[in-house]
């Protein structure tokens, strides 16, 4: 059988490396096998492909040195970094919330769990992402560059010498420039070089091919150069249209912090691709991201009129609705997600909740046994977090406090679990290893309320009037809607001029 079939298949069939070995032996009898030579460069490209239309998530460098802003405060509704308070939907002070104030998703995805701190000290208290210990850095941090690993696989260096091709030449073949192009720009992420090679076949193609105008716009993204991106996709708009397009341009506006004009080019893209699932969750996660949860519900729903499978529509609906007091609506939800064969911990770490505020007991014991059995280390604090609410509200103070010990030896992080550790504390009298506790709770998450509203009444309670007063004012500054936060600021105020 022809060795060229032979590869072909395994390109078609994602077999990437026995594709390259199939490629780097017709390669070796004949250096000069342009189909070979595009194969392997394909497979190779695709071994680490990223999509890129996905928001990046946002690492130290870029949130705190942000040259993008044009003022210091946003005007309300306009901006997804400061994000206000919804006048729609379920009280966001019962929702859990990021550390920027946004109300954390029903669906993991980039730039949705993390913040966007003020200070470097809590830029270094950052999440973590799933597959690294330490704060993400930079953006780029997820392009990795992978040329020490073909030099390895190749005994007499990497496989394209990048420092000996003349782009020029390759500008003009477009057969053999766009397959470069891409091995270059995720390969091998040397964006200087692919800008070049972009900017030769742009203007090789007498500027009229969109594509190119998209690459572009890509390699100014990777470089900060966005108001340029946003020149060159608009030029490739007019070319042709395409969704992607819509997508990379709604991208570099939500970059801007400009998220009311993302939402104009996704519904321009709407009306020339009507119900397009794409487009109608980009509206949905915008509305998300600025609190308008009714409006983000919306839209979520129209995705599941054109997808009724989409997973991420499911699971912000789901949400939506356990967070507006309806647990047997999002119940069904959840249990649909089963049913599509969504199968970890955090179904059934939902499904459990929603059936034991349904009062769905025996159910609700069951879906929690699944979770711990399913669990990893990331996910252990959270449920044996999740089992202490239900040991709280069923009256056992006692389990729930060893649930909380439980959930600080997974995750020693876990700051929901050292404020509500403290409250039981408290109620045992242990006045001092309370206040550590909500100590330890503010230290590791300061966009919280509640360890702020509790330190600042326990330090009412001993006599500590400063203490308190500093612990409300940062509680009823990031949550002015929380009626009781305001009440005690009023009294220790009172309190403190009175002394």
């Amino acid at each position: 059988m022809d060795p060229m079939y032979i590869a072909l298949s395994y390109y078609r069939r994602r077999k990437f490396d026995e594709c390259i070995e199939v490629c780097t032996k017709l390669l070796t009898k004949n250096p000069y096998d342009q189909g070979a030579w595009v194969l392997k460069t394909r497979a190779l490209t695709e071994q680490i492909y990223v999509d890129e239309v996905e928001v990046d998530e946002e690492g130290i460098a870029e949130m705190l040195m942000d040259d993008t802003a044009i003022a210091q405060v946003a005007r309300p509704g306009t901006s997804l970094k400061k994000p206000g308070t919804s006048a729609n939907g379920p009280s966001q002070s019962v929702r859990p919330m990021s550390q920027s104030g946004r109300p954390l998703s029903g669906f993991i995805r980039p730039g949705t769990q993390g913040g966007r701190p003020g200070t470097m000290e809590q830029a270094m208290k950052t999440p973590r992402t799933a597959t690294t210990a330490r704060p993400v850095t930079t953006a780029s941090g997820r392009f990795v560059r992978l040329g020490t690993a073909s030099m390895l696989s190749q005994p007499d260096g990497p496989f394209i010498n990048l420092s000996k091709i003349n782009f020029a030449k390759y500008a003009k073949r477009p057969n053999l420039s766009k397959a470069l192009f891409e091995y270059i720009f995720l390969h091998e992420n040397d964006v200087r070089n692919a800008l070049q090679l972009a900017a030769m076949a742009t203007e090789a193609s007498g500027y009229k091919d969109w594509w190119w105008k998209v690459q572009l716009a890509k390699c100014y993204y990777r470089l900060g150069l966005y108001r340029d991106a946003e020149k060159q996709l608009k030029s490739a708009l007019r070319d042709e249209d395409v969704v992607d397009t819509y997508l990379y341009l709604c991208k570099v506006y939500v970059k801007l912090d400009q998220p009311l004009t993302a939402i104009e080019v996704f519904l321009k893209g709407l009306e020339r691709f009507p119900k397009e699932t794409t487009l109608l969750t980009g509206i949905a996660r915008i509305y998300e991201g600025m609190n308008d949860i009714a409006n983000a519900v919306k839209y979520y729903k129209e995705v599941l009129q054109s997808d009724n499978t989409h997973v991420e529509a499911i699971s912000c609906i789901a949400t939506n609705h356990f967070y507006s007091d309806q647990p047997e609506v999002a119940l069904k939800f959840f249990r649909r997600l089963l049913q599509m064969g969504v199968y970890n911990t955090e179904i059934f770490n939902n499904i459990g909740l929603c059936c034991f505020y349904a009062q769905q007991y025996d159910m609700a014991l069951s879906c929690f046994e699944r979770a711990l059995a399913l669990s990893s280390d990331e996910t252990m604090g959270d449920i044996w977090y999740n089992i202490s609410h239900i040991a709280v509200r069923i009256g056992d103070l006692r389990l729930a406090y060893q649930c909380l010990r439980l959930a600080l030896a997974s995750d020693n992080d876990h700051s929901e679990a050292y404020n509500n550790l403290g409250v039981l504390e408290l109620r045992r009298g242990n006045v001092e290893e309370a206040r550590s506790h909500f100590q330890s709770s503010i230290n590791l998450a300061e966009h919280m309320y509640e360890p702020h509203y509790n330190l600042a009444h326990l330090s009412d309670k001993i006599g500590d009037l400063q203490t308190g007063f500093r612990s409300i004012k940062r509680s009823t500054d990031a949550f002015p809607e929380h009626s009781e936060g305001k009440d005690l600021f009023a009294s220790l105020k009172i309190k403190l001029s009175a002394v």
